[in-house]
């Protein structure tokens, strides 16, 4: 008899407190969900325990397993803590400072020159070791490479134990023949090395960026190869299953592929949560959207637009530039366990310190001393007495001795209730500030955008943060604890390939730029075949780095396929003109003579999305599952509590109101009204702007 085929796809998010699961059988479109604790020490254990849970709930074993697709932000976490360590760059000669020189640029303005401090290099000076030999822009070579002194800094390193090196010579963009003498020299010398070559892992210009991108891959490289080898080793019968994790510009490439160029994966941890997002978007009806990803120790917010999330090249590890397609993705330190405090100037603070998965909470079993964001929310009322369906129970009255206990020590001779509800309106106003900064400041009106709120803390406060903003709707998806994990399911394979060539518009060699697509577009196609990809399901994606001659700074934009001609120009500098008029408010189309910079190539393996089935309709009857007290204003309110499961398409709830279900709860405050979509999607509006439609 044959085998029945595996039929289920597995999306697996590790967050800094739980671990989110979510299971889709490919034959019935049905989706199972779980959440399980993080597991810090070694997050595998966690992402192992969550995988078993799931097929245990949905009677499945290992051979039903089709793939597993896995976002971490383990390589991120490495580098933001610090201890950076044990890291060498080898440059040319004459070039021993770039990573002290860096750029004039200063966060924050100008006006903060007086007060900022250049952080700390990646790679202090005496671990920077130059050798001979240059080639010019153009990739010719001015002077041999000096073998001897390669030799020299690969003995030099293996004396001092530097155990990962970044190698970035000028030009290698143009010419990549010294970077790879350079790294053959290496590995002859000192084989146990982690080497990380600039012309593989960003072949542009600007030695600056390109330098700090390779370190910061050479850096994460160990990491992340530990942590799969323990995932690999954790995962026993499922060792035989494709295993995808998720890449910073949005897609998925196989953990081989992965640990070819893994600073891809460094940054990937909020992107499936952006892609989940626009999937969300496009079915509830909204394809403008701010997300919101609320978790354990940090939010996560992303444009999206037409149902696409924006996409940067100029993003940062913390202090350090990377040059990587990513989605831009905002990031603060408030969480469900960010911890509130009392500064040293005796005002009240919250975050960026968070309790963690441990010890967690004050509320949580073995909990902390210090209260957080959601011992706060259950001393309002506005959680259930346990979380993630009864698996963590929560002790709402260590949860209030600790908020009446911070309260002492503030002026005022607050309750507990009033302080609590101080520390969430701290927190909304963070996350409001941080929208008001990613819209505003780009021209964008966040009144004419819907907010959209997942993660396990988000949509118990988030409605509050779309009032203060006045934004259009808050919109909670299904399962809003896993919509990260659903995400991974929901993206398909993607390889980014780019090359610098600058060329000046009265310059443009056709045939030139031609050649470097196909070149491109070459490698993408291998890449993807390479993971198993069918060239049916292949996409390619040109785009290319353009600007006005005499600026320092590119817009990227989509290039024309087809046949690269005097039209392919006209077409690219129309798309430039309209881009630049965007992002700027302003162009000089007609005026200003535009100049190419880098040619790109994302190629992607298109795969069939997980689809988001309509709701039986019910019979039209509402009823809360019963009441308590919440805390409004200044006051508890006799409060109706709903489950989610129990509420059919159409249902409306006027707020206030409290809507429980396994992964997250969704607080629907004084004058707000909620309604269920078609796919179970909860739309909260104001209940004026309701009144207004």
């Amino acid at each position: 008899m044959s085998q029945p085929s595996p039929r289920f796809r597995i999306g697996i998010d590790t967050g800094g407190t739980f671990t989110d699961i979510v299971a889709v059988d490919a034959t019935t479109g049905a989706m199972s969900v779980t959440k399980v604790s993080s597991t810090p020490a070694n997050p595998a254990i966690g992402l192992v325990r969550g995988v078993n849970d799931i097929l245990a709930q949905a009677g499945a074993g290992p051979a039903d397993v089709a793939g597993l697709a896995h976002g971490t932000t383990v390589a991120t976490n490495a580098l933001l803590q610090g201890g950076i360590s044990s890291l060498g760059l080898i440059v040319t000669s004459g070039f021993r400072h770039i990573l002290e020189i860096a750029r004039q640029s200063v966060p924050d303005g100008y006006g903060n020159s007086y007060f900022w401090v250049k952080p700390e290099r990646l790679v202090p000076l005496q671990f920077v070791r130059e050798v001979g030999g240059r080639m010019d822009f153009k990739g010719n070579e001015l002077r041999a490479l000096e073998e001897t002194m390669v030799r020299d800094a690969a003995r030099f390193f293996r004396a001092h134990k530097i155990e990962a090196i970044g190698i970035c010579l000028m030009h290698s963009y143009a010419n990549d023949s010294h970077e790879r003498r350079v790294a053959e020299i290496v590995a002859e010398e000192y084989p146990e090395a982690t080497l990380s070559v600039s012309s593989i892992v960003l072949p542009e210009y600007r030695e600056y960026e390109r330098a700090v991108t390779t370190l910061v891959d050479a850096f994460v490289k160990p990491y992340l190869d530990r942590y799969l080898k323990r995932v690999h080793d954790e995962l026993g019968p499922l060792q035989r299953v494709p295993f995808l994790v998720m890449q910073s510009s949005g897609g998925v490439a196989s953990s081989e592929q992965i640990l070819r160029k893994p600073i891809t994966t460094a940054l990937s941890g909020p992107a499936a949560g952006a892609l989940g997002s626009a999937v969300i978007a496009e079915i509830a009806g909204f394809p403008d959207l701010v997300t919101l990803d609320a978790g354990g120790t940090s939010t996560d917010f992303c444009l999206i637009e037409s149902a696409r999330p924006q996409l940067t090249n100029g993003g940062s590890v913390g202090a350090f530039p990377v040059r990587i397609p990513m989605i831009d993705i905002t990031t603060i330190g408030i969480g469900g366990g960010s911890l509130a405090w009392i500064s040293r100037e005796g005002h009240l603070k919250v975050g960026p310190r968070s309790a963690g998965a441990v010890p967690g909470p004050m509320c949580y079993p073995n909990g902390g001393h210090e209260p957080a964001i959601t011992d706060a929310n259950l001393v309002l009322g506005r959680l259930p007495p346990a979380l993630i369906g009864g698996g963590i129970a929560l002790d709402v009255e260590r949860a209030r001795a600790g908020i009446a206990a911070l309260a002492a020590k503030l002026p005022g001779n607050m309750t507990a209730e009033q302080l609590a509800s101080g520390i969430i309106e701290i927190a909304n106003w963070a996350q409001a500030n941080a929208i008001r900064q990613m819209t505003i400041q780009r021209g964008i009106d966040p009144r004419e955008f819907a907010l959209l709120s997942f993660g396990g803390a988000g949509p118990v406060q988030s409605p509050a943060v779309m009032d203060l903003l006045g934004m259009k709707a808050c919109i909670v998806p299904p399962n809003p604890g896993n919509l990260s994990a659903f995400g991974l399911l929901a993206v398909d394979w993607r390889t980014d390939h780019i090359v610098t060539k600058v060329m000046h518009e009265d310059a443009i060699d056709l045939a030139d730029i031609a050649t470097r697509y196909a070149t491109l577009e070459k490698e993408a196609v291998a890449n993807l075949k390479r993971d198993g990809i069918a060239e049916a399901q292949i996409r390619l994606v040109r785009e290319a780095d353009v600007r006005y001659a005499g600026q320092s700074m590119e817009v990227r934009i989509t290039a024309p396929s087809g046949v690269v001609d005097a039209t392919f120009v006209s077409g690219l500098i129309d798309a430039f003109n309209a881009a630049h008029r965007k992002t700027f408010g302003y162009d000089y189309a007609g005026q200003q003579k535009i100049e190419l910079v880098n040619l790109c190539v994302s190629g992607f393996g298109v795969i069939e999305r997980p689809q988001m089935p309509k709701l039986a309709p019910g019979d039209g009857r509402v009823a809360p599952r019963g009441h308590r007290p919440v805390y409004f204003g200044t006051s508890f309110q006799d409060t109706p509590i709903y489950d989610r499961a129990s509420l059919p398409p159409g249902a409306r709830v006027i707020g206030p109101a409290v809507i429980e279900e396994f992964g997250s709860t969704t607080v629907v405050f004084p004058m707000q009204d909620v309604e269920v979509d078609p796919h179970g999607i909860l739309v909260i509006r104001p209940q004026l702007a309701k009144e207004a439609v």
